[in-house]
C-alpha cells in the first residue's frame, strides 16, 4: 500500500517534544509507517504562538512534531520506543546546547492506551538505570509551526546537532 492509498481509519497521530523540531522531524521522517511530520508548537497557554513568542519562554509550549503515520505499517509503541532513541529522555531543560523550556522532553497522549504505553516504556528505562525527566502530559491544541520551519533538512544541508541515535531498549 502506498502513502496515497491509505484509509482515514488507518491513520494515527502522535505528538511528542524532544528539543528542537527540526531533529526529532529528520529522524522520525525516515520512520517505516510515517506518513508526514509537521513540527510545531503544544502545551501551553498562548493561541497561535510564533516561533518569536516560544522561543521568549512566555507561552509554555515546547518545540514538538505531529507524527502521521500508518497503523498497518507501525504502531504507536515502536514510534516512541524510537523518539526515545533519537533525544535525550534524561536531559532537564533542553537538549544538547539547545537549553529552555521549549526544548523539553514531552509526550502528549491522546488516549488512555497512548498513556499506558508512555508509561511503560519510561519504567522499562528506569528499570535499565535511565534517569527519565520526559514529562507525559495530555495532549493539547497543536499549532503548526511557521513554512519556513517545515521539512527542514530537506531545504538546507546538514545532520541535526542536538539529536542523535542511541540505543536504549
Amino acid at each position: 500500500m502506498n502513502k496515497n492509498q491509505s484509509t482515514s481509519t488507518t491513520l494515527r497521530t502522535a505528538l511528542f517534544a524532544g528539543g528542537c523540531f527540526w531533529g526529532v522531524e529528520h529522524y522520525m521522517q525516515k520512520q517505516p509507517g510515517v506518513l508526514s511530520v509537521e513540527n510545531g508548537y503544544t502545551g501551553g497557554t498562548t493561541v497561535n504562538p510564533s516561533y518569536e513568542q516560544v522561543k521568549s519562554h512566555l507561552t509554555g509550549h515546547a518545540e514538538a512534531v505531529r507524527i502521521t503515520y500508518d497503523s498497518t505499517l507501525t504502531d504507536y509503541e515502536t514510534l516512541l520506543r524510537f523518539f526515545f532513541e533519537i533525544h535525550d529522555p534524561t536531559q532537564k531543560g533542553g537538549q544538547g546546547s539547545d537549553i529552555g523550556s521549549q526544548y523539553r522532553s514531552e509526550i502528549f497522549y491522546q488516549s488512555n492506551e497512548e498513556k499506558e504505553i508512555t508509561g511503560k516504556l519510561i519504567q522499562l528505562l528506569k528499570d535499565k538505570g535511565y534517569k527519565v525527566v520526559t514529562k507525559v502530559t495530555p495532549a493539547s491544541t497543536f499549532y503548526p509551526a511557521e513554512a519556513y520551519h517545515q521539512d527542514y533538512f530537506e531545504h538546507h544541508e546538514g545532520e541535526p546537532d542536538c539529536h542523535f541515535y542511541t540505543k536504549r531498549f
